[in-house]
């Protein structure tokens, strides 16, 4: 039961958790870009350094065991690691398919699946300010989007591929709200990287991309992406999901698309157009409503 003094503790720590987790993420693109590999190997080394990374911090044994153990504390992070790997597979191949501002915002449209998944199978109940918001946020999605042409709007292959994504994206998000109940953030964390990691592996050995043979700089950029965009990331996106539900985690990540179109004019040197930046500002409006909405929520359920 929420108590004011929960609350005034846990909200400002989980929303600053969940904006750090949204900054990481907004770099996977770059990296992605930048490392001159198959997007799917890219995703690989991303999981499969981060978990080493983390092994010698884990603790795992203690952190399940004060979790209760039992297999279904292990099903669901393993069940994630299976969407995530589809996600990353899908999305990051996307990227050498369509522009980087497409990929990011197709492949976050994860807030449709998440709010109807909560609204229907979980019969969660969602104010009017979260469908305005996320109203809000699609229409700020169209815009960016359209780049200029906004009565000529065109599905390549590569923002099928990134829309895709955003389906495997939305169940690994509610999964994880569901087993982060039962498990700390990084024992889930940890067990959804591997998971994910053997998927990839998996996925790569199928396509035959090769795990080896690529220069100093590519190296650099994968133990980059699995500390900044996994590690810092997820972790911190995982632990927002333990105090935060998923249908306000989901719509606030949509700020991704809007962060990396941002990070794109220094680091990519692409601009955006102003029907793009008009977007970018719807976007932000409807992720404001969609989190005020949830806080009148959790302050109703103290009144």
């Amino acid at each position: 039961m929420w108590t004011r003094s929960k609350i005034a503790v846990h909200l400002p720590v989980s929303y600053f958790a969940l904006g750090v987790g949204t900054l990481a993420l907004s770099f996977a693109a770059m990296y992605i870009r930048w490392a001159q590999a198959p997007g799917v190997i890219t995703g690989f080394y991303r999981l499969f350094l981060s978990t080493l990374i983390l092994l010698p911090f884990l603790g795992l044994r203690r952190g399940i065991t004060r979790s209760r153990a039992s297999w279904s504390n292990v099903l669901a992070p393993t069940l994630s690691g299976m969407c995530m790997a589809a996600n990353f597979a899908l999305w990051n191949t996307s990227l050498f398919h369509t522009t980087v501002a497409n990929a990011s915002i197709l492949g976050n449209i994860t807030p449709l699946w998440v709010g109807l998944a909560a609204w229907w199978l979980f019969h969660e109940h969602l104010k009017g300010g979260f469908w305005i918001g996320l109203l809000m946020i699609f229409l700020g999605v169209i815009l960016i989007t359209s780049g200029g042409s906004f009565l000529h709007p065109r599905l390549g292959t590569g923002d099928i591929l990134a829309l895709s994504s955003s389906i495997f994206s939305a169940a690994y998000l509610l999964i994880m709200g569901w087993g982060r109940q039962r498990l700390d953030s990084l024992t889930y964390v940890w067990i959804n990287g591997a998971s994910a990691t053997i998927w990839m592996l998996v996925i790569a050995l199928v396509l035959k991309y090769p795990l080896a043979g690529f220069p100093p700089q590519t190296w650099i950029v994968f133990i980059a992406a699995a500390i900044v965009t996994q590690i810092i990331g997820y972790t911190a996106i995982s632990y927002s999901l333990g105090k935060l539900p998923a249908s306000v985690v989901s719509p606030t990540l949509n700020l991704q698309p809007v962060l990396t179109i941002l990070l794109a004019i220094p680091l990519l040197k692409e601009l955006p157009s102003a029907i793009q930046t008009l977007g970018c500002l719807i976007v932000l409006g409807g992720v404001y409503l969609i989190n005020h909405s949830y806080r009148q929520r959790a302050a109703s359920a103290i009144g």
